[in-house]
């Protein structure tokens, strides 16, 4: 098959490799219809990644058809439309039964796409281990298109939401604007937000905000707006999408005394400078983690079906798998508009 893999830092290469094959009798084979590039992609394409391997197939957000199942499994079909969500559990412990994938009991969590472990899905044809806990039919209602949207991204700003403590009349802050920081601005304000400052130094990613109903505002700009709208107060709730030093640091900055702060961007820093008496002096409550998409699906589909949430519309780029390259190139320079690409095999 032709797959999507990684030789070293910008080296993404569409070439071929061995065609997935069931190790378990609980395995099944996914054809490919459609998989995306995620944020916490350019990690890995940066060459900051996450294991030493190369060669290896990326990418974690996929949707395709059921071609191949084993005869342990009983809840997939041959011919059935399914999601991938990005991270795998071993799907028999209490904590896979309950959706939380993260905390498998049997220590068999993984993400497709770090390394050899667990190839990835940007991909012709994907490996799914346990798969009736791996993989979830698509329910009537939901588009291809927001079902992909629903195996990583939607449900990583949902649960940064949720874990920001979002209640009917806050006041929230989101800094980065990319595809799940434009979906964390669109789930507060389900969740009842009633403001909702939108941070980004991209201009037209904060105009996208704004067509949401955010205040769209430039980093250089955010402290002093926020300070000068709340009275000095700050906000009660503060997402952070981006994963860097500086802006766990804003979010601190900018969360009032008793509020919450919810880090979300892929965090790989090592020394952060945790200002703790700060933190203790102001009874803050800080979360920071990762999402297990199959906890955060159950609310996310009605949302979805009924139109109360429309992931599909931060989806910039639709290419062939064959430009997969260059979608990358383009999506880390932002060019074009670059927001969310969408790859389908050629």
């Amino acid at each position: 098959m032709k797959a999507l893999r990684y030789y070293g830092a910008r080296d993404i290469r569409h070439e071929s490799m061995d065609d997935p094959t069931p190790q378990s009798d609980r395995d099944a084979i996914i054809q490919v219809d459609a998989c995306s590039i995620c944020g916490s992609d350019l990690h890995i394409y940066h060459g900051h990644g996450f294991s030493e391997d190369i060669g290896f197939c990326v990418g974690h957000e996929a949707v395709g058809e059921v071609v191949e199942v084993g005869r342990g499994v009983h809840r997939l079909k041959v011919g059935q439309k399914v999601m991938i969500p990005a991270a795998v559990g071993c799907g028999a412990c209490r904590s896979c039964l309950a959706g939380v994938v993260n905390t498998c009991e049997n220590n068999l969590s993984g993400c497709y796409g770090l390394s050899t472990r667990l190839q990835g899905s940007q991909a012709e044809a994907v490996r799914v281990p346990a798969a009736d806990a791996n993989a979830v039919a698509i329910p009537e209602g939901v588009s291809t298109e927001q079902a992909l949207m629903m195996t990583d991204a939607l449900a990583t700003a949902w649960f940064g939401a949720r874990q920001a403590d979002i209640r009917p009349g806050a006041s929230v802050g989101v800094i980065g604007l990319g595809p799940i920081g434009l979906m964390v601005v669109e789930s507060a304000f389900v969740m009842g937000a009633h403001v909702v400052y939108a941070i980004d130094p991209v201009a037209e990613r904060r105009a996208i905000a704004q067509d949401l109903g955010a205040i769209a505002l430039h980093p250089d700009e955010a402290a002093a707006r926020i300070k000068e709208d709340t009275h000095g107060k700050r906000l009660d709730c503060v997402v952070e999408v981006v994963g860097a030093d500086a802006t766990v640091d804003m979010a601190l900055r900018l969360v009032r005394v008793r509020g919450t702060v919810s880090v979300i961007g892929v965090q790989q820093s090592r020394r952060f400078p945790f200002p703790l008496e700060r933190a203790f002096a102001g009874g803050l409550t800080f979360r920071v983690g990762t999402c297990s998409v199959p906890e955060e699906l159950p609310a996310l589909f009605p949302l979805v079906a009924s139109g109360r949430l429309k992931p599909e519309r931060y989806i910039s780029h639709r290419l062939p798998l064959s430009q997969g390259a260059e979608a990358y190139r383009l999506f880390e320079a932002r060019e074009a508009g670059a927001l969310k690409m969408v790859l389908t095999p050629d």
